[in-house]
């Protein structure tokens, strides 16, 4: 991306109201242009390989291959640009598993929409980003340090010792 053009945007979503909101607010930014839109991630992997996009915006729950298996399918490709999650799902196994996969930040979607501008601006300028809510979620990741299945038996005996 250089200062005169705007950064190229793909959006892989599969919810076309998602989409098309995510489309009006970038259209308001000079500075970013979306190239291209995908409703699932097939047709995403197909689409990031035409237009080699400067971003891609990927959701994580999508029928077919979910998001974390076309993150997979994106890293396997020659693309030069960034991969930002953009989800509902603020569960540590998501954000840890989309993150050791390559992702380059991850991003939830109830941020407020002057936000989510700014850290297109600073992923397509090729730094990390990630939404402050995920913060204590890593946090608590990189203190247990343990792998998710042997925490998730350790917080299911505690919830059934309540009982």
């Amino acid at each position: 991306m250089t200062t005169e053009t705007a950064a190229t945007i793909l959006l892989i979503d599969d919810h076309p109201m998602l989409r098309n909101g995510v489309k009006q607010l970038i259209a308001m930014d000079p500075r970013l242009q979306v190239i291209a839109e995908a409703g699932n991630g097939e047709q995403g992997v197909a689409l990031a390989e035409e237009h080699d996009p400067d971003l891609i915006l990927l959701d994580l729950n999508m029928p077919g291959i979910n998001g974390l298996e076309t993150l997979d399918r994106l890293r396997m490709t020659a693309l030069s640009g960034r991969i930002v999650v953009f989800s509902v799902s603020n569960h540590e196994d998501d954000v840890v598993s989309a993150l050791k996969r390559g992702a380059d930040g991850y991003l939830l979607k109830d941020m407020e929409p002057e936000d989510l501008l700014k850290a297109m601006h600073q992923a397509a300028a090729g730094q990390m980003v990630l939404s402050e809510a995920l913060t204590p979620v890593l946090a608590a990741s990189l203190r247990e340090n343990r792998p998710s299945a042997e925490r998730d038996i350790q917080q299911l005996t505690r919830v059934s010792a309540i009982f």
